[in-house]
């Protein structure tokens, strides 16, 4: 029988697949499918081939595949490549994929895992080949770009529009954070569309196979501070970047917090304390300008991913956002002190005077422009992690 993995890594599971469909005949090829994790098994052979096709693999590569399903395209990686570690949430599943290599050459290049691969330690791997279920397509994606090493080539299959977006340009409709994040660690290809009529069952939405290849070697920058930058830009895409920092309370806290932790770590002092009256009149005039900015998109925040995947400071900010607008009314603003001062004007000399992107908006930038945000920001001491 092919190998099943023991619960070495975290979320996968120790006891084997086939105890709860051996001794039944419903169990051997007809059950349930779960749509609730997204089991939409691909049944085209020509589809399959092409997936495997474009993976370009050799005989010495490990692949990993997730959401294997019951081995459509299991069977035909492993005519191609060396071993196959394949990654399966369902028990029945895997057990049915294990009976199919039962006692053929295949069952000992097999590697069944039974776990969440979110969750999963992986061992190490040269190609990802996936028909992802669509629940999983974002930390799936950003799991394999964050691998090391990382691996030579990812042929993924996705909700359409989802895959519209990894590779949506600068003032598409569909551009957003995730665009901007997966082209800054990947060169990312357009395969094939796949119509829902090529899966069992179908699907409610059409399909795209993408071709994800890490760069190499990766950019020098830290991926906790570029993508902290990018949540911050993107809560809100068509807003100002001015609006987005010096307009959004839970931002500029959030950045004074993280300022005076590095300068804590670096052994620099700050001057504490209230700021001066005139300083506080000035902030507040500021502060006015931006909130007229706002004004053209009501006060409340909208994403482009999904509300989950916000951080904590985010959504406190769209709650206390819409409570204030139902009665026409702001929260009211509390008094800064020197330090807050000091790193709202550090924001504003990044956006205004150093890289001239104040009145920019997000779905309009390039990968350039925010790589010069960032930058200004680390040169005043200003992190996003």
């Amino acid at each position: 029988m092919g190998k099943v993995k023991s619960a070495k890594r975290n979320g996968a599971s120790a006891s084997t697949p086939y105890a709860s469909a051996a001794k039944t005949n419903v169990a051997r090829n007809i059950f349930q499918m779960n749509k609730h994790i997204g089991q939409h098994i691909l049944k085209n052979p020509g589809i399959a081939d092409t997936i495997v096709q474009k993976a370009d693999l050799k005989q010495s590569d490990v692949v990993l595949e997730v959401g294997p399903g019951t081995g459509n395209l299991t069977v035909k990686i492993l005519g191609k490549a060396k071993r196959v570690i394949a990654v399966e949430l369902d028990s029945r599943m895997a057990a049915e994929l294990t009976k199919r290599v039962q006692g053929k050459p295949e069952q000992k290049r097999l590697e069944i895992m039974v776990g969440d691969v979110v969750k999963t330690d992986l061992p190490y791997f040269d190609v990802c080949i996936s028909n992802t279920p669509y629940q999983i397509s974002s930390p799936l994606t950003f799991k394999l770009l964050a691998t090391t090493p990382s691996p030579r080539t990812c042929i993924l299959m996705f909700q359409r529009e989802f895959a519209m977006r990894l590779f949506a340009k600068p003032g598409d409709r569909l551009y957003s954070r995730l665009s901007v994040n997966a082209q800054m660690w990947a060169k990312i290809d357009h395969i094939m569309k796949v119509s829902k009529e090529n899966f069992n069952p179908p699907p409610q939405v059409e399909s795209s196979v993408v071709r994800i290849v890490p760069k190499t070697p990766r950019p020098q920058i830290s991926y906790e501070e570029w993508d902290g930058l990018l949540r911050v830009v993107f809560v809100r895409k068509n807003k100002t970047i001015r609006a987005s920092f010096l307009g959004t309370t839970s931002v500029m806290d959030m950045l004074e917090s993280n300022y005076r932790t590095w300068c804590a770590q670096n052994d620099i002092s700050v001057e504490d304390g209230p700021a001066e009256q005139n300083d506080l009149e000035s902030m507040q005039i500021d502060q006015a300008a931006v909130e007229d900015d706002d004004q053209e998109w009501g006060g409340i925040m909208d994403v482009d991913e999904d509300e989950d995947d916000l951080p904590a400071f985010f959504q406190e900010e769209i709650d206390s956002r819409s409570k204030g607008f139902k009665g026409g009314k702001t929260t009211k603003r509390r008094n800064r002190g020197k330090v807050a001062e000091s790193v709202r004007e550090k924001v504003r000399r990044v956006l205004e005077d150093e890289t001239e992107l104040a009145d920019k908006r997000a779905r309009m930038c390039d990968e350039g422009d925010f790589l010069k945000l960032l930058w200004a920001f680390n040169q005043e001491s200003i992190h996003f992690s």
